[in-house]
């Protein structure tokens, strides 16, 4: 292994300039390449006895692999809620390699006070106030999780115990009241003892996935001082749709339960004066949870904490040995102690593009995907499922089943020019579009409508 190490290393500049072009190739070739695609997986490989090198191992990928992999990265994936990567964020995370280093410790690197700064960035695009700590986690997933243990830790000491020494041993249950949950919300409740089942449904206001305010004081008003989490959505991931935070806020207070804001993507609208006003009512949050790998267009992994309560945070995160120190140190926010330089991506778009830049961006998706609605309303083969606030369309064939359903979705597959998720919503299986890749222009709504009718003649 030596040897070829030694041979690797005084081969880094060649074998760097490999991995330049077979980045630029794959990036240049993305308009043609299938927006969404489920290939056949090779026979695994087994472990090479002696090692076949950088270079060849590179080669072998891209034989074996590049091929099968989506277009993820280009205009025309709509799935799930994808960004792209801009050009500045992927200098960012070429270097993050480079640079290797561990963002857990101040005093030994800058790399703390750029993960510090870029923060500061984002809470300032944001309009989250000062007294907001952050940090930088891999997803919007962890981001709830961290959200919700500090929201856990809360509502215990209230009760007057300290689970983050003691554990769940024998103690009350928690209200957790929310109306659309996402699903990594339920997935946080499960990881953190609480369950899944934990959620109480507070009902929705008529055709949309918010929770009716009236409903919330109701449920608030008969806990009767007893601590809760309310959850509540910036950005449904269905329809883009909002809890209506300048209501729920208040309540909140009122009563005395925790506001937890899961602004996965549906924060960013802050960045648009015409959609500012959603967020109106985020101040009141005792947690945010958001995605940078979403619509700030940064590569995966990125994710963002923010709260109120960092002192409680670092109760539950606080990682105690001596040789870690006691300081008011990264790695006592976060369930990781090590942790990748995340932030240099996210430091490097925010400068390079600034304010007016994320702007555009959103007002760019959002108005696609008006643009994308209309198409479809005026179609004779598909009907919305949901108005168009935000930058998701939710839609369906006007006939069929979800079989029927699952029939579109593989002859969009196989046709390859767009790619969506399938849904569910308001008794009728769906597809979604999420308008959040930089790259997605104008040009590429007549392709994607082109592709949407195609597909339906055929099913």
């Amino acid at each position: 292994m030596s040897d070829l190490l030694s041979r690797d290393l005084s081969r880094l500049p060649d074998l760097l300039e490999q991995a330049r072009a077979s980045a630029l190739e794959f990036l240049t070739t993305l308009p043609e390449r299938p927006a969404g695609i489920r290939p056949a997986p090779p026979a695994p490989l087994g472990l090479p006895e002696a090692g076949l090198g950088a270079g060849e191992a590179l080669a072998l990928f891209r034989r074996r692999y590049e091929a099968g992999l989506s277009g993820s990265a280009g205009s025309r994936y709509l799935g799930f809620v994808t960004g792209g990567t801009t050009p500045a964020a992927l200098v960012g995370d070429w270097l993050v390699s480079a640079y290797d280093q561990n963002v857990s410790n101040d005093g030994d690197s800058l790399a703390t006070s750029v993960e510090r700064e870029a923060l500061g960035l984002l809470r300032s695009l944001f309009g989250l106030p000062e007294a907001y700590e952050g940090a930088f986690v891999s997803g919007a997933t962890a981001a709830n999780l961290v959200s919700l243990a500090t929201a856990r830790q809360w509502a215990m000491e209230r009760l007057g115990h300290d689970v983050s020494e003691e554990g769940l041993w024998g103690l009350p249950r928690i209200a957790v009241l929310g109306g659309a949950p996402h699903a990594s919300v339920l997935k946080a409740l499960s990881i953190l003892g609480m369950g899944r089942r934990a959620v109480e449904a507070v009902p929705c206001l008529p055709d949309r996935p918010v929770m009716d305010p009236k409903a919330l004081e109701a449920r608030l008003a008969a806990l009767g001082g007893a601590p809760a989490i309310v959850l509540a959505s910036a950005g449904e991931v269905n329809t883009g749709d909002f809890d209506d935070l300048e209501a729920v806020g208040p309540l909140c207070r009122r009563y005395g339960a925790w506001l937890h804001v899961d602004g996965a993507f549906g924060i960013f609208a802050a960045c648009s004066p015409a959609h500012a006003h959603l967020l109106r009512g985020l101040a009141h949050a005792d947690s945010v949870a958001a995605d940078g790998h979403k619509w700030l267009n940064v590569p995966y992994d990125s994710g963002l904490v923010f709260t109120r309560h960092l002192a409680l945070q670092e109760r539950v995160f606080r990682a105690v040995a001596a040789y870690l120190g006691q300081g008011p140190d990264l790695l006592h926010r976060t369930p990781e102690n090590s942790r990748r330089f995340r932030a240099l991506p996210a430091w490097m778009t925010l400068m390079a593009y600034g304010r007016d830049g994320h702007r555009a961006l959103v007002e760019r998706s959002c108005a696609l995907a008006r643009g994308l609605g209309e198409g479809l309303a005026a179609s004779p083969r598909y009907a919305l499922l949901a108005p168009v606030t935000l930058n998701i369309v939710c839609f369906a064939l006007r006939s069929g089943d979800a079989s029927r359903r699952d029939q579109l979705l593989a002859a969009l597959q196989a046709d390859g020019r767009v790619h969506f998720t399938p849904t569910q919503y308001a008794g009728r299986p769906g597809l979604r579009a999420a308008f959040s890749n930089w790259r997605t222009g104008e040009s590429d709504l007549p392709i994607i409508l082109a592709a949407l009718e195609a597909a339906a003649s055929r099913v």
